[in-house]
């Protein structure tokens, strides 16, 4: 039996080694917001992965909410991730959750908004204080350096929001005979533009230019303006120049907008960025993406380069795609020549199994010590050990002296589990502290009697505990999952599908 075992472990070797073994990396991508600009991105990053066909991306946006954001990122970090790209909706608020992912050793990118920690791997972006100042310059030269402007700023707190305001507003202080009426809080939509010129209760009849810190806000602010009794030649320009009917650059083009300014994406170069500190080559720590101003001067031949960049970005995902069906067409045949070698390993599989049975039936019988250890109540388990006679069957009294003790050792060790249950931030360390032994100690005896870990042990635990609370009590998911020491609901809920098979919310 020993050398069929030897055989089987030999022939997988060789059927492994038919094939490239090469390691997937998982990357999370957290978006703050869902937008033309950031769908973009993404659809990048997608076609960066034709190259590097190593890479799972996971994508996540969090709709302008910090909370959400904060509990996407956690979530990444829970599943196991080996690098995060991300976007902070706000500077402070989604910070402390960008550095936890940092302490866990795990890299980070940092695209397009900063945080207000170092705790990063690597930023990619643009330079926002320097288009800001740009289009202060632009629109100074424009009104030859006098009259009124207007700002409509992005997402409040967010750091493209402050970084172009700082630089629009350096630009214009070299100008006296230029007055920033107001800068006005937008979100970087167009409706959030029309509502905050609305609810502006101040003169607006004469401004001479509006600077909307992107695209969208600046034709916002224009049909708002527009809609006035009286409207004046206001002139609008905005930040982003994105291809697209209704985008920035076709806003240009179309007079709509008298300037853009091209903030450009890359995600080929953010996700080379990524490949490079995985693979452990050079990379820089800040990354500088280069910008263009857009006016009616290139706006055509601009927007006509990206349309063809677009429709050769759809040719290479036909390519893609006709070859994904190639591969698994090549994959079917692969699976019909071998499948007779796949029927000898099944039955070599299957001896194994029949064989491994056996060897662990003493395991098997252990693990329903635990299933009823943690199912009846702890003062019906013995606390003593039973009193016997000498009988012929020498090995089966020892057996049952040996299976007494290892049950009051488990009684005990669920009384220390069931004590600290609620304490998220309890440690095997804690545990083993409270029945007076070392880390290394409660280990092997718990791994002896039950093949089980501790840490495996208190979440099966946790989990029966939950679903008694669920189905005895009016407690919701999250209280439950609190209740029991989970700090995340969402995890909660992946683990007692796991343990159950069925989710808390079918209970």
């Amino acid at each position: 039996m020993r050398n069929t075992v030897l055989f089987l472990i030999a022939l997988i070797a060789i059927f492994t080694s038919c094939s490239k073994s090469e390691k997937t990396y998982k990357i999370a991508v957290s978006q703050c917001s869902e937008d033309i600009w950031r769908n973009k991105l993404n659809e990048e990053l997608k076609m960066g992965t034709y190259i590097h066909d190593n890479v799972e991306l996971s994508f996540a946006s969090a709709d302008d909410s910090d909370e959400k954001q904060i509990e996407q990122i956690h979530q990444f970090l829970n599943d196991g991730i080996d690098l995060l790209i991300v976007a902070p909706n706000q500077v402070a608020a989604v910070s402390p959750a960008i550095d936890e992912v940092f302490d866990k050793g795990i890299p980070v990118i940092v695209v397009d908004r900063k945080t207000n920690s170092e705790k990063y791997t690597s930023f990619i972006g643009a330079d926002n204080f320097e288009m800001g100042r740009l289009m202060g310059e632009y629109i100074a030269t424009q009104l030859k350096g006098k009259g009124r402007v207007l700002e409509i700023m992005g997402l409040k707190d967010s750091s493209p929001a402050i970084e172009r305001h700082n630089g629009f507003a350096k630009a214009i202080s070299n100008y006296p005979d230029i007055t920033l009426v107001a800068s006005l809080q937008g979100d970087w939509t167009e409706e959030s533009a029309v509502k905050a010129i609305k609810a502006y209760k101040g003169n607006l009849s004469n401004i001479d230019f509006v600077f909307g810190q992107n695209d969208r806000m600046a034709v916002g602010a224009r049909k708002a303006l527009s809609a006035l009794p009286t409207p004046h030649s206001t002139k609008y320009c905005g930040i982003d120049g994105l291809p697209g009917e209704g985008n920035g650059l076709a806003c240009v083009r179309d007079s709509i907008l008298e300037a853009s300014y091209i903030y450009p994406t890359h995600g080929d170069e953010v996700l080379q960025l990524a490949m490079n500190i995985l693979e452990g080559k050079p990379y820089d720590k800040d990354n500088r993406l280069m910008a263009a101003l857009v006016t009616k001067d290139n706006a055509k031949v601009l927007l006509l380069q990206s349309e063809e960049l677009t429709r050769q970005g759809h040719n290479v995902d036909l390519l893609h795609e006709q070859s994904d069906n190639y591969l698994q067409q090549l994959d079917t045949q692969r699976v019909i020549t071998w499948m007779a070698v796949g029927i000898i390993i099944l039955l070599l599989i299957a001896i194994v199994l029949f064989y491994r049975y056996h060897l662990n039936k003493v395991t098997m019988q252990r693990e329903r010590v635990i299933d009823t250890l943690w199912n009846i109540p702890a003062e019906e388990l013995p606390t003593e050990p039973e009193q016997h006679v000498e009988t012929p069957e020498a090995e089966e009294t020892s057996d049952q002296i040996e299976s007494t003790a290892s049950s009051r050792f488990l009684a005990r060790f669920k009384e220390v589990v069931e004590a600290r249950m609620s304490d998220s931030e309890v440690s095997v360390e804690d545990l083993a502290a409270d029945m007076n032994l070392s880390r290394v100690q409660l280990y092997r005896k718990i791994k002896a009697i039950t093949d089980s870990s501790p840490v495996e042990l208190l979440r099966t635990a946790r989990l029966k505990r939950a679903y008694q609370l669920l189905v005895t009590t009016d407690k919701n998911i999250s209280e439950v999952a609190y209740d029991v020491g989970f700090t995340a609901p969402s995890y909660f809920t992946k683990c007692f599908k796991d343990e159950f098979g069925i989710s808390p919310s079918d209970l």
